[in-house]
């Protein structure tokens, strides 16, 4: 393999550009040349490709966003789409591809592996509900963000004795809001995955209240619903002072934290290597602190499931 390609699609997250660097810089390291595709697969449709030097990627591995840019595309999910794609690839001489991004980027990466170009996914979403790897390129940044957030909060919520409903990104997954909870000790954690009864909730509150604590956070992952609705009801059951902070695009901005830097050169690095040995159609991740790879299809298959045990603690430690 002589020629390969990197994309990133879906929604952006801290790290992709750390991804896109060690991608390109193995590559050449090992003979390969690199192109660039940008906007993600509409990028690929219209063949916005350019060749990729050492300098295209320097002084980038600590900003967010990415270089490559993203957008979503839903003519690549027709057969019409994927053979567009295809034909810009051959005229170019892309013999394979690396796609950052989430489990739309991976059913992209599937269905071009079915139709004979080799793919490599990279797990790169805030979320962290990707199967398969211990963690996603980005969670610990929007983590961090999240918890920097939920403590100027704290600050206000003590000074002003109010209860507080913060909500947080994870689409459909808790993880950010759950490793947000424990982190900052939030009264009460919300999440997708289990359905804990508002009753529960307001008792919670009360019981606090009764013994003297005059100021709460509540964590509402957006998977579950409106935070604004939850606030509203939350004063509706208690006649407390209620606000409601919906952090929103915030979690996905930011300088990559050390952890996502490492994590995402490691990957992306690890991706190429795959390639170059004749894999494809594969997911690349980290379990144990181990760098691991696992068919897409598996993994499309696979329902992305919550630390139980770690819910439970949340729920210990809440009181």
């Amino acid at each position: 393999m002589k020629k390969i390609g990197v994309l990133t699609s879906g929604g952006d997250a801290p790290g992709m550009n750390a991804a896109i660097r060690a991608v390109v810089r193995k590559a050449i390291y090992h003979n390969v040349e690199v192109y660039g595709i940008k906007y993600g697969y509409q990028g690929l449709i219209d063949g916005s490709i350019d060749k990729m030097e050492l300098g295209s990627v320097g002084d980038i591995i600590q900003r967010g966003g990415t270089k490559l840019y993203s957008a979503r595309c839903e003519e690549f999910k027709t057969e019409e789409g994927q053979l567009k794609g295809i034909e810009q690839m051959k005229k170019h001489g892309i013999e394979g591809l690396i796609a950052i991004g989430g489990d739309g980027t991976f059913m992209g990466a599937k269905k071009l592996t079915e139709k004979g170009y080799p793919c490599i996914g990279v797990p790169g979403t805030i979320d962290n509900d990707i199967p398969g790897t211990d963690f996603t390129i980005g969670f610990d940044t929007a983590l961090n963000t999240i918890i920097d957030a939920i403590d100027k909060i704290r600050d206000t919520a003590t000074s002003h004795e109010r209860t507080y409903v913060i909500e947080v990104m994870g689409r459909n997954a808790g993880d950010l809001a759950l490793w947000a909870g424990l982190a900052d000790g939030a009264e009460s954690v919300l999440i997708p995955e289990f359905e804990d009864e508002f009753n529960d909730v307001i008792d919670r509150l009360k019981r606090g209240h009764e013994r003297g604590k005059r100021h709460s956070i509540i964590i509402v992952a957006e998977g579950v619903g409106s935070g604004v609705d939850f606030g509203r009801k939350v004063k509706e059951a208690t006649d407390l002072e209620t606000r409601v902070t919906v952090l929103g695009h915030t979690q996905r901005g930011g300088s990559p934290s050390a952890s996502d830097r490492v994590l995402a050169s490691r990957l992306g690095a690890h991706s190429v290597d795959l390639l170059l040995n004749g894999k494809s159609g594969r997911m690349v991740g980290i379990q144990q602190n181990k760098l691991v790879d696992h068919d897409i299809v598996e993994i499309l298959n696979t329902k992305h499931q919550v630390d139980l045990d770690m819910y439970r603690l949340s729920k210990e430690l809440s009181i």
